[in-house]
């Protein structure tokens, strides 16, 4: 860890797959309903998803859009090849060409529900997207926009990178926790020049930090996971961090064929690729 990193006062991180999104909160009726299966009809083609059992909320959530016609005309209004496709905008539906899209919402949201490692960001799966950690530190979805993964295929190297990038990102996270609590004294020490009361400070803090971060656990991808991400590919750097609720079960051609259209400098594809209807099979 950097000497002067106890001076760095904000860090901000931007969330991948972010929307803006109402904060207010809706308990959505739970449906009994057992493997879901949707049909997505687009201007592409026909996209199959299953909405798994395990994530409720967002199942019985993703129904009831279906079923009152939310999705019906929105488009695909984010896309970035081998990363992923966004849809489900309402404000999107009559929207004119180069108008900024990704804001629109249905006027709450949906807590996080991460059935983790089970549920992984390969190749193919159903996400929410969501705001940014800044705003939303509990990670709650919004109430109707989602992604399909497309992702990329990585080499081991890449993972076990990505592992111990996860794993000083935790020491990070606990360090900085600790100096916030502590922004006052170290204004006062930075006003005063007093360096080698910082540095003492910060020595003791990151103590605490690595004592802390001792107590938890490695991050390490399971044996399912590296053989997604090694094989069919995804986005790794997602996981945990969004809820996963289901999969493509057919149509994944159509998905690939989406992340290939040419999209502006906003990844809004340049001519409309649009959701017909949603169905419940």
């Amino acid at each position: 860890m950097k000497k002067n990193i106890i001076l760095l006062l904000t860090i901000l991180i931007a969330g991948a797959t972010s929307c803006q999104s109402g904060k207010k909160k809706e308990n959505v009726t739970m449906e009994n309903q057992k493997g879901t299966m949707l049909k997505i009809e687009t201007t592409m083609g026909d996209i199959t998803v299953k909405l798994y059992d395990e994530t409720p909320l967002h199942r019985d959530n993703f129904i009831k859009l279906a079923k009152n016609g939310t999705y019906d005309g929105t488009l695909f209004h984010r896309v970035i090849k081998d990363f992923m496709i966004q849809a489900g905008d309402p404000d999107s539906k009559n929207a004119p060409k180069g108008k900024m899209l990704g804001s629109g919402d249905v006027g709450y949201t949906v807590p996080a529900e991460f059935v983790y490692p089970q549920y992984f960001h390969k190749r193919g799966v159903l996400s929410a997207a969501r705001q940014g950690d800044e705003v939303n530190p509990e990670k709650a979805s919004s109430g109707c926009q989602f992604y399909i993964v497309t992702g990329k295929v990585y080499n081991d190297s890449t993972l076990v990178a990505m592992e111990q990038s996860q794993n000083q990102n935790k020491l990070n996270t606990i360090f900085n926790g600790l100096a916030q609590k502590h922004m006052k004294e170290i204004y006062k020490m930075r006003k005063e020049n007093d360096e080698e009361g910082l540095y003492n400070l910060q020595d003791k803090l990151l103590a605490e930090a690595e004592a802390e971060a001792a107590k938890q656990p490695d991050f390490q991808f399971t044996k399912e996971q590296i053989e997604a991400y090694t094989t069919v590919g995804g986005t790794p750097h997602l996981d945990n961090g969004y809820t996963v609720f289901g999969e493509v079960v057919e149509g994944m051609d159509v998905v690939d064929a989406i992340q290939q259209v040419k999209t502006d400098r906003a990844d809004r594809p340049e001519d409309d690729v649009r959701i017909k209807k949603v169905t419940i099979l």
